[in-house]
């Protein structure tokens, strides 16, 4: 039997169990500082400094991380947003770690597939949530990223509420609509209602998605969920 991906360990984590993240950072004071911050939290997470070798998120240590925490600039001026994909691709959990502190950097990356963009200016009371979130198969919202999405116009994204995204992502992971209400403490009817809000939303843009397999598709499309994400269910679409 092949061994568990970090993304398959990080599935199926319980309460209080230790994360691992791994940094790739070629700024070492930077890699100190979250170091620090994750060696306080409270539990401490365990990180793994791989500087700025790529090769360490792969192999060793870094390749069992729950988080890859990623600079997207190791090369001055030449954001590596293929190498995000990469990682997004092979079922890597990302947390996007920048010094651009541009929307159209940070909505990119969350269409790639990162579940997080924080700007260096954001600190442990930032990151240490978005590992923890990270390690669960979550987004985390910092808010740079918060205003970035307020902020994004990009003709056919529809202006989804944190509410509706919840609920999609939810029915998406789950068999049953009847799962959703009881995880989000709402009812079925509610349930409905915010999915129908959503095709609604999509059609107003040009993308109509009548079945649950085109609305998979649109928030893929969307960075809403992530491949790594449907693949950890058995859900029938």
């Amino acid at each position: 039997m092949a061994a568990d991906s970090p993304a398959d360990h990080a599935a199926g984590r319980t309460a209080g169990e230790l994360i691992t993240a791994v940094i790739v950072d070629d700024h070492a004071a930077i890699a100190a500082g979250v170091r620090a911050w994750c060696s306080e939290a409270v539990p401490p997470i365990a990180l793994v400094d791989a500087g700025d070798r790529l090769a360490d998120v792969w192999t060793g240590p870094g390749a069992d991380a729950d988080v890859v925490i990623f600079d997207l600039e190791l090369v001055p001026r030449r954001p590596d947003f293929g190498e995000l994909r990469r990682l997004v691709d092979n079922g890597r959990r990302v947390i996007v770690y920048s010094q651009h502190t541009d929307d159209a950097t940070a909505i990119k990356c969350v269409d790639l597939g990162a579940l997080a963009y924080l700007t260096k200016r954001e600190g442990p009371d930032h990151l240490v949530p978005a590992i923890r979130s990270a390690a669960r198969g979550e987004p985390y919202t910092a808010p740079s990223l918060s205003g970035a999405l307020i902020a994004d116009d990009a003709p056919g994204r529809p202006r989804l509420s944190q509410r509706e995204t919840e609920v999609l992502r939810a029915w998406f992971v789950a068999s049953s609509k009847e799962l959703v209400a009881a995880k989000l403490n709402i009812t079925v009817k509610t349930v409905d209602t915010y999915i129908a809000r959503v095709r609604v939303k999509y059609a107003n843009v040009g993308r109509a998605a009548r079945t649950k397999s085109e609305l998979v598709g649109r928030a893929l499309d969307d960075g809403l969920i992530t491949l790594a994400e449907l693949n950890d269910t058995t859900t029938a679409l």
